[in-house]
């Protein structure tokens, strides 16, 4: 047996179940190539390496690295796979092991491909088959990839991680109703001004698997794939309504600015009917070629339920704030109103349809004065006409503590400070 060249054996499979087929076996190919050694002279078995279920993507294989150790100690003279492609199906891997191979003095054979790359045929051949490997591997992955964004597109789930509020069943997302009351009262929560770190501390989620369900469009019944939002087959947990609110919660200051710029009545005002805050919101409508935007304070009831669960629904942002606005004007240069809402508050009656309401969070022991009140008013109302944007809300909350809104009557919580006066 001496001076016979020292043949490792290198056999690979990618899946376990492609290990156990018969003829694509690690063992079917070992017994093939060992059939080819035999008819050979000058060749014997060193060793056999076997990867089974290993993917040819990469050289991340145990057998392999133990081959290539023994390449570089020397021990090897020649390399046997059944194929090319069982050796790696990576061009880039190939010239790599066949460069380490030529450091070591190995040549390697491919019995099926039947080609020796010590001649310079066999190196030409071998370019060609591999290049037809990858590209084979290539066309199999834009294949999947194109059956993929084909179900993306019918709204079917490619399937992956399971976001919290589902199940997977049949290869479906399935609305899990205990997960989803919690999704539920996070965004409900949320809206509602409450932290994360509140929120958390009720649910037992952690912070930032609360921020991840905050943004999550599956819950809308909608999916991500490859970067791109797709309308989902399944049940959605949330309105696109109480999502949408989220998203505007999330950009923080952005969006408080913005609010504010638009909405000079932000974050004041509640809704009677059933003690709900009044969000502000909008629409977009289309006429002549135009779009034009239309505001609107709305219940967060029919946000987080349905548009039928209050009868206030919403209100006109414009309409309402003019009746306000006005109406406060009004009011100010009315003494005799003033007179007698003065007299109303110190007896407790109900006022009008403009209910004006004065804060008791100041001293007991303070005299209410018609005079410093129609002061302090007609103040605020000259700033509320001089300010714009962001300044017109600040301004409004230093006199306002709240509005509470009802079809049948607007009834103004107002600060009574007489040092207001100092602040025009």
């Amino acid at each position: 047996m001496q001076g016979k060249l020292k043949c490792a054996i290198y056999t690979r499979v990618s899946t376990d179940n492609q290990a156990e087929v018969e003829f694509n076996s690690c063992q079917a190919q070992e017994a093939k190539i060992r059939a080819f050694i035999s008819s050979q002279d000058g060749m014997e078995v060193f060793r056999v390496y076997s990867d089974p279920g290993c993917t040819g993507a990469n050289l991340n294989r145990p057998a392999l690295a133990e081959m290539l150790g023994d390449i570089k100690r020397g021990k090897i003279n020649l390399v046997i796979s059944y194929k090319i492609d069982r050796l790696t199906r990576s061009p880039k891997d190939f010239y790599q092991l066949i460069e380490l191979f030529d450091r070591h003095g190995v040549d390697f054979i491919s019995v099926t491909e039947r080609f020796d790359t010590s001649t310079p045929s066999g190196r030409l051949l071998r370019n060609i088959m591999l290049t037809f490997a990858q590209f084979e591997r290539e066309l199999t992955s834009e294949r999947t990839k194109d059956k993929m964004l084909e179900r993306a597109n019918k709204g079917m789930w490619n399937g992956g991680l399971v976001s919290f509020g589902y199940n997977a069943i049949n290869k479906k997302l399935v609305v899990n109703e205990s997960d989803a009351n919690a999704i539920r009262a996070t965004y409900d929560d949320y809206i509602e001004g409450r932290p994360v770190a509140e929120i958390s501390k009720v649910t037992g989620l952690s912070k930032s698997r609360i921020s991840t369900i905050l943004r999550n469009p599956v819950y809308i019944g909608k999916m991500k794939y490859a970067g791109k939002i797709y309308q989902g087959n399944h049940k959605p947990i949330i309105s696109k309504e109480v999502f949408n609110l989220a998203q505007e919660k999330h950009e923080g200051k952005k969006l408080v600015l913005r609010l504010y710029k638009d909405y000079p009545l932000a974050g004041l005002l509640n809704c009677k009917t059933c003690n709900s805050s009044m969000t502000p919101c909008h629409t977009n409508k289309k006429k002549k070629n135009r779009i034009k935007r239309y505001y609107y304070y709305r219940c967060t009831k029919t946000f987080k339920r349905d548009w039928n669960s209050c009868d206030v629904k919403q209100v006109s942002a414009d309409r309402l704030e003019n009746y306000i606005f006005k109406s406060l004007e009004r009011i100010s240069v009315d003494k005799h109103y003033i007179d007698s809402l003065i007299f109303k508050l110190n007896n407790s009656q109900a006022g009008d349809r403009i209910g004006l309401e004065l804060s008791r969070s100041c001293s007991e022991s303070l005299k209410i004065s018609a005079e410093i009140f129609e002061q302090t008013l007609r103040l605020f109302v000259k700033g509320l006409f001089e300010r714009k944007g962001i300044e017109k809300n600040l301004w409004a909350k230093k006199f306002i503590k709240s509005i509470v809104y009802s079809k049948e009557e607007i009834a103004i919580s107002f600060y009574y400070k007489p040092e207001f006066l100092q602040q025009g």
